[in-house]
């Protein structure tokens, strides 16, 4: 669909005048800007979606080490389970459950937690360069400005979203090239969000010897069968 607008756009800029239908010299111009590239091109966006990259990558690190962590728990209770009596495997069993789901509710919630951080960050982002937009619609005399998705057809002269990018980074991009970084790190969530008694388990130690479990799931042991 958006390959469609640009080739109308395209097609309509290379009509020749005895074609085209004339404009009134007096009627003011309507203008367009693409949203996504002003959110994707310009070095603001990409600053802003570099830091939150960063939190992800720091989220998925964090992940990695608790499933590891776990992992190693589950492995070395499954070791002694031979030796355990019944009764006492149910109850290590049991604890182990409710620490792994206790720990996968508030990995959930940090989950949730990034991607409203993505959302929230870029409706701030419309939000903040809504202004420059603005300013040069009151420039170029137009009364609105329409965003690409929503044209059908239009001049490539009508499209600001150049103009609107090198606006954007002028204002709100320091001059050694990086912006303001006021995206939240992970480490920032609620504390309502992530139960405050689960922490990473420390490494429980267990035969070398052992066979490795996948690292991409949190472990569960059944404590009903001993």
């Amino acid at each position: 669909m958006r390959a469609l607008a640009a080739a109308l756009v395209v097609t309509l800029a290379s009509i020749t005048p005895a074609g085209a239908q004339q404009v009134p010299a007096d009627a003011p111009p309507v203008l367009i800007v693409d949203s996504d590239r002003l959110y994707q091109e310009s070095r603001y966006g990409q600053q802003i979606r570099a830091n939150l990259d960063t939190n992800a990558e720091a989220l998925k690190a964090e992940n990695d080490r608790i499933v590891a962590a776990l992992t190693e728990e589950e492995r070395s209770l499954t070791l002694r389970r031979p030796t355990m009596p019944a009764a006492d495997f149910r109850q290590e069993a049991a604890d182990f459950d409710t620490k792994v789901q206790g720990i996968r509710r508030a990995r959930d919630a940090k989950e949730v937690a990034l991607q409203n951080a993505r959302l929230t960050a870029q409706k701030d982002f419309f939000a903040q360069v809504q202004g420059v937009v603005g300013q040069l619609m009151i420039e170029k005399g137009a009364t609105v400005t329409f965003d690409q998705r929503s044209v059908f057809i239009a001049l490539l002269s009508a499209d600001i979203t150049e103009e609107a990018i090198a606006r954007i980074d002028a204002q709100f991009v320091d001059a050694d090239g990086s912006a303001p970084s006021d995206v939240p790190a992970l480490s920032e969530v609620p504390p309502s969000a992530v139960p405050s008694d689960i922490v990473p388990p420390a490494t429980v130690p267990g035969p070398q010897d052992a066979p490795a479990q996948d690292s991409g799931a949190l472990p569960v042991l059944d404590p009903e069968n001993p």
